[in-house]
């Protein structure tokens, strides 16, 4: 009797150090995404700010395509580190050059899927929609994208709707060289785009007058905060008091914008 009941006490202490070791390694892994979040941030601020509305326009769209609350947060991720090769030293000077690409620069920026994907690919244990995701963002659904020419439902969904998101954010907001166009134009993208660049289930739900609405607002909400002074940073006592009482943080890092406090989710 005594043996038997040795044996059920060491399997569960087994197992107690294994679970204790699993949410280590999930905290670890939840605050190597936010340092590099904070990386982008700091290095690239328009590619941060860039990075948080894509995310609130894929947001939109996974919820309205009824995705469950774990597949939005996977959407989620990947919009917010869909960039981040971007920041690589051999981009970063082409991304911020006022300049026309020369067809060698656009050559180099086509690699930053796969960029991202390499600086990613350690946490695809925790995240494994996060490597495949990025790299695919660049996909289209015709099957002319890049990196591997992936075509039509090959490409993942998380990235199909990321695709729309990023695209319909590139038309209308300003960049140095040129000014956003209305959201009209982007939509009239995203339509011109259905069913050769876009998923066309996907592109029609983004254009519904509902999904579309929602878009419009949150387009504009974000052009209000980027019209207004940044606000203090919190102060980092105070990041580490959230994290403290957050434990393992869900990784739904809302960057509503410069100054918010980052780790919690966008109203």
């Amino acid at each position: 009797m005594l043996a038997p009941a040795l044996a059920a006490v060491g399997t569960a202490a087994v197992w107690g150090f294994a679970r204790a070791r699993r949410r280590t390694a999930e905290r670890l892994a939840a605050a190597t995404l936010e340092t590099l979040l904070n990386a982008i941030d700091a290095n690239d601020h328009e590619t941060g700010a860039h990075v948080r509305r894509v995310a609130d326009y894929a947001l939109l769209l996974a919820r309205a395509a009824g995705l469950d609350e774990r597949a939005q947060r996977e959407v989620e991720r990947v919009a917010l580190f869909h960039d981040v090769g971007k920041i690589h030293e051999a981009l970063f000077d082409i991304v911020h050059d006022d300049d026309k690409l020369t067809p060698e620069e656009r050559d180099a920026i086509a690699t930053h899927p796969g960029r991202g994907a390499e600086v990613l690919a350690p946490l695809c244990a925790f995240y494994p929609e996060l490597p495949d995701g990025v790299i695919a963002h660049h996909e289209r659904w015709d099957g002319g994208g890049y990196p591997n020419g992936l075509r039509g439902e090959q490409i993942p969904r998380v990235a199909r709707i990321v695709a729309i998101a990023d695209t319909f954010d590139a038309v209308t907001h300003s960049r140095r060289y040129r000014a956003g166009a209305d959201p009209a134009r982007g939509a009239q993208v995203i339509a011109e785009g259905r069913g050769r660049q876009f998923d066309p289930e996907l592109a029609d739900l983004f254009l519904s007058p509902r999904v579309y609405a929602q878009v419009v607002k949150r387009l504009k909400a974000a052009q209000r905060e980027a019209d207004r002074p940044q606000a203090p940073r919190a102060a980092s006592a105070e990041r580490r008091e959230r994290k403290r009482e957050s434990g393992v943080p869900s990784v739904s890092f809302r960057w509503r914008g410069r100054g918010a406090a980052r780790g919690q989710p966008a109203r």
